[in-house]
């Protein structure tokens, strides 16, 4: 029995899509999100089409110990795993003190300890398969503090700077870690993020596909790179948040999120 590869956020966006390009290359599948009908929905026609396995677990992975209730499942099934795609995660836009601070703290439990706490736990069972694969869905806001999406870019920079390291920390092992930095994607994001229209007015001109980051996120993970930005323009943005001064990026960022 071939391993499982593990989708958290699998009910839509990127990591349904990531779900539907693995399901074809007929990798069995585990998906993780908290819609059961639209996980179940999922799992039935990923089922039927490819003729694969896909089992799927309803889970808020912003919960305490939720990592662990889905390791445990995993243990209790005996599921052997090939692949974990960490995609699960959400913004916050406007001014930090905009939100309550529970909100801000299911952020960082779902975008940065849900990762940590899911990679940790199952590291014993990817190092059991012959390859296996760790995919981390960061964001283009890791390169740079971003005013008006403070804390969820300092997230993605958290989970970048995760990869990145553990990468190299696994490098002669069974396992590669890549991290996959999409900007602006044609998803459910700019609407729980509660983003101004002026942002997803601007957003909108760079908008990538689900399906097109998907696409360059497994090629990605396949190929084994440490990290990739999906997009010309979003490579190109990293590079001037790398070569330019700090306050002149932070001000033109801050430019597009003001509210």
């Amino acid at each position: 029995m071939h391993g499982y590869f593990l989708v958290t956020g699998a009910s839509k966006g990127i990591g349904k899509a990531i779900a539907e390009i693995l399901a074809a290359e007929k990798k069995n599948l585990i998906l993780i999100a908290r819609s059961e009908e639209i996980l179940a929905n999922l799992a039935e026609t990923l089922k039927q089409k490819y003729a694969i396995e896909v089992h799927y677990l309803v889970c808020d992975l912003a919960k305490e110990n939720a990592a662990e209730d889905v390791y445990n499942w995993i243990k209790d099934h005996q599921f052997s795993i090939a692949g974990l795609i960490n995609n699960a995660g959400y913004g916050l836009s406007g001014a930090f003190e905009k939100y309550p601070l529970m909100q801000h703290e299911d952020m960082m439990r779902l975008n940065m300890f849900a990762p940590v706490q899911l990679t940790y736990l199952l590291l014993p069972l990817l190092k059991q398969q012959p390859k296996a694969y760790i995919l981390n869905v960061a964001s283009a806001a890791a390169y740079q503090a971003v005013p008006g999406l403070t804390l969820y870019a300092a997230t993605k920079a958290f989970l970048l700077s995760f990869s990145r390291g553990l990468q190299y920390e696994l490098k002669n092992t069974n396992i590669s870690v890549t991290a996959v930095c999409p900007g602006a994607t044609d998803t459910d994001f700019p609407n729980r993020a509660q983003v101004s229209e002026k942002a997803q007015k601007a957003a909108s001109k760079l908008n990538m596909s689900a399906n097109e980051v998907a696409k360059l996120a497994i090629k990605a993970m396949y190929a084994e790179k440490t990290e990739v930005i999906t997009g010309f323009v979003n490579k190109l943005g990293a590079f001037f948040a790398w070569l330019l001064p700090k306050k002149w990026v932070e001000k033109t960022a801050a430019g597009i999120y003001k509210e």
